[in-house]
């Protein structure tokens, strides 16, 4: 980004939302990031470039990226805005696990989506990879990522992505088939009752509250096995294993059982535990376990808990001796 978007906006960022406009004849042939700020209020100019920058500013249906682009007469203007931080993350090297010619295997930092929205394109998971990708020298060949799993803004882990068209379909297919294994570590509020369980339902979302809930019928069924790791007095760290891989699927099973994830305010999660501000909701994808889809070897890959999840570990008292990876 150029020096224009460190600027220190002397206006208030826009309130989330969709932003709906169509050009007037007086404000034909101008810059898009000057139409939006001469044309509306709640816009100033480095916060037009802003939005624009991260892929947030639709014009006539397209997603524009350049601030340059004039805006004729009668066209529509759409801004997307979201809650997300308007600097987009980055990956780089380091966040990668493994990575060959068919697959990358990347530890996901919270609080970064992973695809695409039509608020922003920079900033996320795929967009990250196709730089990477396309920074690296001798791969030979244009990225081609295959989007073969997903994880929630929040959660951070390991997530793969297929990188080579011969792989994309096999990957597929090893989700589908349940043929990935799938671990994710946990904080709930409350203690299990049994150290080891086993959730099953059909999960539909709720269209008043966007939320996932189990029904009697309707749904899509959802398998959740975990085993308890520690108990605290007032949490514990849980091991779950997705048998199935439905939206907020850990995150719907834990509420209804009384054992809502520690800051998954959504589910009626804590933000605060023992005095403790805890800053999203405690979920982290930890092992990734498949067969390579062109070599067939069995690959296993561990994400090491972020800072923030540390953090709240050793602010419960929870030890890690002993416990798997």
């Amino acid at each position: 980004m150029g020096s224009e978007m460190c600027i220190r906006d002397r206006y208030k960022t826009p309130k989330p939302g969709a932003y709906r406009f169509t050009v007037d004849e007086q404000y034909n042939g101008l810059r898009l990031d000057h139409y939006l700020a001469e044309a509306h209020e709640a816009f100033s100019r480095s916060q037009a470039k802003r939005f624009i920058d991260i892929g947030g500013v639709h014009l006539a249906g397209r997603r524009m990226r350049r601030c340059s682009q004039t805006v004729s007469t009668g066209q529509g203007v759409e801004v997307f805005i979201d809650r997300q931080p308007l600097v987009p993350m980055k990956l780089d090297q380091r966040q990668i696990l493994y990575q060959d010619q068919d697959l990358i295997v990347i530890d996901k930092p919270s609080g970064m989506a992973t695809q695409p929205a039509p608020s922003r394109y920079q900033g996320t998971v795929y967009a990250e990879l196709q730089n990477l990708l396309q920074g690296q020298k001798n791969r030979g060949q244009k990225p081609s990522i295959g989007m073969v799993q997903r994880l929630d803004l929040d959660t951070s882990g390991a997530m793969v992505f297929s990188i080579h068209k011969r792989a994309h379909k096999k990957m597929t297919e090893a989700f589908r088939g349940r043929d990935v294994d799938k671990v994710y570590w946990a904080l709930v509020a409350g203690k299990p009752e049994t150290n080891e369980g086993h959730f099953s339902s059909q999960l539909a979302k709720r269209r008043s509250t966007n939320l996932m809930v189990s029904v009697e019928r309707g749904g899509k069924q959802a398998d959740t096995l975990y085993r308890t790791l520690q108990s605290m007095q007032q949490a514990s760290l849980v091991e779950v294993m997705l048998i199935t891989g439905r939206s907020h699927q850990i995150r719907a099973h834990f509420s209804e059982a009384g054992l809502p994830l520690l800051g998954d305010t959504a589910y009626g999660g804590p933000q605060t535990l023992s005095g403790v501000d805890v800053p999203r909701q405690m979920l982290h994808s930890r092992e990734l376990s498949f067969n390579h889809p062109v070599t067939r070897e069995k690959m296993t890959f561990t994400a090491p808990l972020p800072n923030d999840f540390s953090y709240i570990l050793k602010q419960l008292d929870v030890s890690l001796n002993g416990l798997k990876g």
